[in-house]
Parts: structure tokens; sequence; C-alpha cells
């Protein structure tokens, strides 16, 4: 019998028989190892625990305890949902399905009605069923012609059939009578899937474009242990509670208009003054900083980002060009950076400018997928807190310094103090999708190392996680639900200001290249209100809130009048607050002014219009105090002028 190398992780080779399977090898190496592994990848590709192999590679044993491992068991809990709706429903069409880290899915279409989620309750009876019968997963290879004859009429799985289709053949899983394409490893039978849960149903497009038809996906996860179902339910409930989606309906903030286009937001009033505030915030703070604020076009000659290469490096995130129909081609900028540095061209500069700041919102657009779209998190138009330095070498780790510094004090006026810092390098292995200088690289690297070290601040170094065009300090930052992403960044260039000829006049008279050093605050105005609607719960602080102050006359006929004179009072310090007429009984509308996380709740009655003063209730508190006018406008006025931080 031929025999089969096999590499493990380690380095070492071993060989078997040919025919052999993952099962067997993990069992040769421990007894241990045998009773986890639930399946094997050989060069990167699935297989099943006890299919037999042909071919040797490179191997990994996935066990029952890791991340994959959990991935295994939920695309067996797909497989059998699959089996559970082919026979509860007649006529049905079955799109992708797909497991991972946060649970599986499975894509479905019928033409007369689709499932509702009223309905996976009884789907789910249906799959214990299945899975009660302890029924074999069996692999089974069908020529084109035979898969093609499962697959029937149904579109999708035609299509599929063609995409999965390896020299003539086509690999599926069958249970019983029921075959249906093999997506990843699964497990040996029906009965080795024990705690699963049917989530949600959502519309999904079929293979994420927009162009295509809409599929009802069947959201679900499953777990080895009870225990670790039920936290993952409670999580997900903190994170539904906690969706900026869901906040953002509520609290009436933004809405998404399929008639005008998947990923472009409207910013509703309470939602536009968050923003607002924001960028006031972020421009008054960068001014200060010696940054000086510019417009430039959302629109520019597509020889722009040739130019910069952005067209060779990004082109799949661009907007198609607009032919004028005279030879010019314009772009939806992707980036602000060309920009700026035409604002820097505009004029010959000296090296009495430097470092020269400038900075934009600037409005940019990406060319995202229908699917990837989320909320405020991922968007086809977006507005960049954008900023770019020009110095000159002896001025970057000062420079860098600076904007650091400037960074932190920004996450502290917003309550932000989870994060840690990532300096991100080119891939030394693949530098074929980076600009093509390696001296620039070193030197780039090298100094922004020698900043964090010299600042004497803790980081982490990634490889391959850098532009194409430099280095970066990435700031990553933990969501609501303990996830990182990136928040900040600030990024050392030495390749545009050679593409652009960028240069200034030296003290020696000479000229000069500029460095120029690439930063954003806060990510864009949409990431960074989604970001914070989250962390916050929908709860602003007073500075942030939209409604700061809401008054709520216990009588309209008696004290409206005098809650109308202190919300003049309130507005003229541009405190944002409003007067409750709504002919409402008064407990309703102190709980609505709750429900919509207001901060402050005054409501006015016989006894205030003869003190002089105003019942306050805090947003999230049952009790209430009197306090004068005087006392009370104060307090709130000390709370904004503070970004509703206890003092320090």
């Amino acid at each position: 019998m031929s025999q089969l190398s096999f590499e493990f992780p380690d380095g070492s080779v071993k060989q078997f028989d040919d025919g052999v399977t993952s099962e067997a090898i993990a069992k040769s190496i421990a007894v241990s190892l045998g009773k986890k592994a639930v399946a094997a990848k050989v060069d990167g590709k699935w297989v099943n625990n006890d299919e037999p192999l042909h071919k040797g590679g490179k191997i990994e044993i996935v066990t029952s305890d890791s991340d994959e491992g959990l991935s295994v068991l939920r695309a067996t809990a797909a497989q059998i949902l699959k089996m559970a709706i082919a026979n509860d429903f007649d006529n049905i069409h079955f799109g992708e399905s797909d497991a991972d880290k946060d649970g599986f899915f499975v894509d479905t279409d019928k033409p007369d009605t689709q499932i509702s989620v009223d309905q996976l309750s009884s789907l789910e009876d249906s799959m214990h069923k299945i899975i009660k019968q302890d029924l074999p997963i069996k692999v089974v290879f069908l020529s084109a012609a035979d898969a093609a004859k499962v697959a029937g009429d149904d579109p999708y799985q035609k299509e599929l059939v063609k995409a999965n289709e390896v020299n003539g053949q086509v690999k599926f899983f069958q249970i019983g009578d029921f075959q249906s394409i093999a997506e990843g490893a699964v497990l040996p039978s029906t009965g080795k899937v024990k705690i699963f849960k049917l989530l949600s149903v959502a519309g999904a497009y079929w293979q994420g474009k927009s162009s295509n038809p809409m599929l009802q996906r069947i959201y679900a996860t499953a777990f080895n242990k009870q225990k670790d179902l039920d936290a993952d339910l409670e999580k997900r409930k903190e994170a539904h509670e906690r969706d900026h989606r869901v906040i953002g309906n509520e609290l009436d903030l933004f809405f998404v208009d399929p008639k005008v286009g998947a990923g472009l937001p409207y910013w509703m009033p309470n939602g536009a003054t968050i923003r607002r505030t924001i960028e006031r915030y972020i421009v008054d703070k960068e001014v200060a900083n010696g940054y000086q604020h510019v417009y430039t076009p959302v629109l520019a000659n597509l020889d722009l980002y040739k130019q910069s290469g952005h067209w060779d490096h990004y082109r799949e995130d661009m907007f198609p060009p607009m032919d004028m129909g005279d030879g010019e081609e314009l772009e939806l900028r992707p980036m602000n950076c060309p920009s700026h540095i035409q604002i820097y061209n505009h004029h010959i500069r000296s090296y009495r400018e430097l470092p020269l700041r400038i900075a934009e919102l600037g409005m940019m657009h990406r060319y995202e997928k229908s699917g990837a779209l989320s909320g405020l998190q991922r968007v086809r138009e977006m507005t960049l807190n954008d900023g770019h330095t020009f110095v000159a070498l002896d001025q970057i780790q000062e420079e860098f310094k600076n904007i650091l510094n400037l960074m932190v004090e920004v996450y502290h006026d917003f309550d932000i103090n989870d994060y840690t810092f990532r300096l991100s390098y080119r891939d030394p292995k693949n530098t074929e999708k980076y600009f093509d200088d390696d001296e620039m690289w070193t030197r780039a690297q090298t100094m922004l190392k020698g900043a964090m070290d010299e600042m004497g601040l803790d980081y982490v170094e990634a490889e391959g996680e850098a532009a194409f065009y430099g280095p970066k300090l990435d700031v990553q930052t933990k969501t609501a639900l303990g996830n990182e992403e990136t928040l900040s960044t600030i990024q050392l260039d030495f390749m545009l200001p050679e593409r652009f000829d960028l240069h200034y006049i030296g003290e020696d008279g000479k000229q000069h290249r500029p460095v120029m050093i690439h930063r954003g605050l806060v990510s864009t105005m949409e990431r960074f209100v989604a970001y914070l609607t989250e962390i916050y719960k929908g709860a602003f602080p007073t500075w942030l809130a939209p409604h700061q102050v809401k008054i709520i006359p216990v009588s309209q006929d008696k004290h409206l009048d005098y809650a109308k004179k202190i919300n003049d009072q309130l507005r003229a310090l541009k405190i944002r607050s409003s007067v409750d007429t709504r002919a409402e009984k008064m407990g309703y509308l102190i709980r609505d002014a709750q429900t919509h996380k207001i901060p402050y709740t005054l409501v006015v009655g016989d006894e205030e219009v003869s003190g002089n003063s105003v019942s306050v209730r805090k947003y999230g508190e049952q009790d209430t105090q009197s306090e004068s006018v005087p006392d009370f406008i104060d307090e709130v006025s000390k709370d904004i002028a503070s970004y509703s931080r206890e003092e320090d």
C-alpha cells in the first residue's frame, strides 16, 4: 500500500497508509487527542474525521474544545437544519450556509412565502427529531451530472454545484436520503449535536450582491454545553440592547432608506445634534492645537488618485469613475490625503511654516458591498475626522507625540479609557502589495518605534497591518461588547511627498522634501457615533445628549407659562431644553422622558412656581429633589462644561 506524507504544525513529518483518516492520525499521536479530534484541515481544506485521505500535505487536527471545533459542531447543526427545512417545507430552495465563531446560518428561498420567525420553534422540534434518530452523516462524491440532478430546479444549488466542482466531482453530505453540498466539515452523526438555538430570520442578498434576489437567512447557534448557550444568549440580549441600529430607531437618531440607497444614512434632528456637537468639539480642539481647517471637494480628477497610488492599490473599494464626455474622468474620493496635498502645494512653503497642520471633516465614499453594510458602522458615504501634518525629518518624533497627546485628551473627554496601541508594519514576506521602497519602510518603521519608546508607552507590533504607503500606529479600543476595533490611527508617509514632488525651502535656501503624517482622532463621524451609542447604551452624557432638559408642567393651564420661562432661560445659555405640552398624564410624560434617556427631567407645579424652583429627576434615578432655578442652571452648566465627567 502506498504511503502518504503529512506535515504537522510543529514541523514534524509522519508517514501513513493511503486511505487513513484524520481520526486515526490523531489517535496515533495520543489517545487523548483522538478522543477530542472532530475534524482536520489538510492544506487548509476541511476533511471529516472519518473521511479516507488519499493525498498528503500539511495537516491540522481540529479538537472539540477549540473555536474551529465549535465551527464543526455548528456546520453539523446547519446540515440538520437544512434537512428539517426540506422535510417541513415543499418547494424550498437553499442558498449559502456558513458556520463560524458567532454561530451559523442557512439561506432559503420559497416562491410563495418565506419562513417566518414564528416557525422557528417548529423547526427546532423537527431538528430534535433528526438528532434523536442519531443518523449517520456520510461524505459522498457525485459526478457533476449527478450533482446537477440533486440540485434539480433550485437555481442557487445549481450555481453552488458549479462553484464546488473539482475534477468533475462535487462533495456532498448525506443524512438518510437527504443530500446537501458539503461546506466545511461535520461530525459523524446527527446525535452529536445536543445544544442549539434558532435565533432569528432576516433578509440576505444571494452572494451578498444587491442586484441578486433577496433570500431568507435563518440565524442560529450551537454549543457543547448548555451553560455556554445560556451565556451566549445573555450576551446576544445585551448586544441587541446596545445595538446602535436598535437604539438609533428608538431615539430617532438616523435611518437608511432603500429608495435612496443602502449605506447612505439620513441623520434625523436628534442624531444630527449629537454629530454636530462632536464636530464642533473636534474642530475647536484641533484649531486650538494649531490645525488649519479646510473644505475640499468630494470629487477629483481620476488622475489625482492614479498619482497617489489609490487607483492601483484601492480600486476595488472605489466607485466607478464618471466620464464627463470631454476626456475628463471624475472620481468620488475614497481618501482625503490627495486633497490636502493640493492645499500644501498651492503655495511655496518655508521651513518656518512647519509643522504645517491641515484638518478637515472630509466626506469620502467607499464602494462597500451590500452584504457588508451595517447601520452607521459600515456605510458608503462617511465623514472622516481627518488631519495631515507636513514636517521636516527632525520634527517627526515631536509631532508624533503632539498628535498622540491630543488623541489621549480627546479620549479623556469622551470617557474612553480601555484602549491599547498597535504598531502596524508591512509584511516582510509579502512586500508586493506595499509601496516599493525598502529604505523608506525601514526608516519609517524605526522612527515610529523610536517615538513610542521615547514616550515610554506599551505597544504590540503587528506585521502585515500597515497601509500600502507606510507604517502606522493604530489605537485599539474595546467596544461595548468587548470586541476590539481600530478607532484612531497615526501614519507616517514618505511615499506621497515623493509622488507629488512636495518640497519646502529650508533655512539654507534649498528645496527639501517634507514627511507627511496622516492622523484620524476619532475615525468617521458615522462609526464614532455608532461606537458611542453602544458604549453609552443610548444614555448620552449631558454634553452630547440631543435633549438635555425636559420640562413638564403639572397643569398646562396653570404652570405652562412658568415652564416656558425656565425653558427660555436655559435655551439662552445654549442648553438644549424643551417643554412637554402634550395632554397626557404627568406619570406618562416622566416615563417617556426616561425612556428617551433625557439627562434631566424638571417637573413644575404650584410649589415650584411660588418658590422659583424646579423638581429635578436625573436619568436612571427614582428620587427627585427640589432646587432653585439658579442652582439648577449652575449644575447643568457645569455638567456640560466638564464633558459630564467628575472633577479629576
